[in-house]
């Protein structure tokens, strides 16, 4: 054995050695960054918990006191005698104008992303991106108030000549169209969600590798054939985690929906109507006149919303999943 031979053994030995010791030990920066987000992701899932441990306790006491059937009852007098109220005109309210929102915000705010991402020019996409996410920033009650004030007058006609040419449609359908119906409260929530899903889906599509995008072109592709082709696919994934966030936003929307809807009890499926009530709405409307019992039942509806949200998220994460080869 040479002396070279022997040198190269020796070197590769102590770099096993040290390399060993480095994934043995670890850095001190390394462990702690390791702790922290180990540390973030435990406080999350504690906090969810605590979340849902508190909903259940404050729960229990109305659902015992309920003399109605909590999940399909359509009334909602927890303060009673008896008490007897239900979920089924508030869980209804909620998804309904949650996904009409969705259903109109999510074409809108991925065209806003994929003009500002491939067709705007440099200045321009750079001023309109800042003006999109600072719609995010607006705060609910400002959106409450342009909405009441605003639209809800000019929904009117609108809401008419919906009901007119496309009434044969039973969301379409029934007589005297409102401004104050699931209708406006749902463009209003649109409004709302549309720069968040808007924002992640211009960074989604601003990831795509940009060999992708040459490639495309350089095959002879158009610009909307390239992103149909490069860019949708790589980034549908980020655009449904995107709409899912936006959607949350929606269902747990409360004083927009609350000054632009006019409660009225029971189940409509005439959207054009006014009247309907959700369940972040109600429990802005109630909560400071309900008694106990009344405050514990507005509780049990917001564990409902609670498991909701987190069907809805647990449904777009396996959507997700399904879609790995695009992540």
């Amino acid at each position: 054995m040479t002396s070279e031979t022997r040198v190269d053994q020796a070197v590769a030995t102590g770099a096993q050695h040290r390399g060993g010791r480095r994934m043995s030990t670890g850095r001190l920066g390394d462990r702690l960054f390791a702790g922290a987000a180990r540390g973030s992701g435990i406080t999350i899932l504690a906090i969810m918990a605590a979340i849902a441990a508190f909903l259940i306790w404050k729960a229990i006491p109305a659902l015992q006191a309920d003399k109605s059937n909590f999940l399909t009852a359509q009334e909602w007098n927890p303060d009673g005698t008896p008490a007897s109220f239900g979920i089924a005109q508030l869980a209804f309210g909620t998804v309904l104008s949650s996904f009409l929102a969705l259903i109109i915000a999510t074409p809108v705010a991925i065209g806003i992303a994929l003009f500002i991402s491939f067709y705007a020019p440099k200045r321009l996409a750079s001023g309109l991106g800042y003006v999109v996410d600072l719609l995010a920033a607006v705060p609910s009650i400002v959106y409450g108030l342009w909405g009441l004030n605003f639209l809800v007058t000019r929904m009117t006609s609108i809401s008419g000549f919906l009901n007119d040419y496309f009434g044969w449609i039973p969301l379409f359908g029934g007589g005297n169209p409102g401004g104050r119906s699931i209708f406006t409260a749902s463009v209003v929530l649109a409004i709302m969600i549309l720069p968040i899903i808007s924002a992640i889906s211009r960074e989604v599509f601003l990831q795509v590798p940009r060999t992708n995008v040459e490639a495309a072109l350089a095959l002879g592709a158009t610009r909307w054939e390239m992103i149909r082709m490069a860019v949708l696919p790589f980034g549908r994934s980020g655009v449904i985690s995107a709409a899912m966030l936006g959607l949350g936003r929606a269902m747990g929307e409360t004083i927009a929906v609350a000054m632009v809807l006019s409660v009225t009890p029971g189940i409509n499926w005439h959207i054009l109507q006014d009247g309907g009530n959700t369940f972040a709405a109600n429990i802005a409307n109630t909560f400071g006149m309900a008694a106990p019992v009344g405050k514990n039942a507005l509780i049990a509806s917001g564990l409902v919303l609670f498991v909701i949200t987190l069907l809805v998220n647990m449904g777009a994460r396996w959507v997700v999943a399904r879609r790995k080869e695009f992540v």
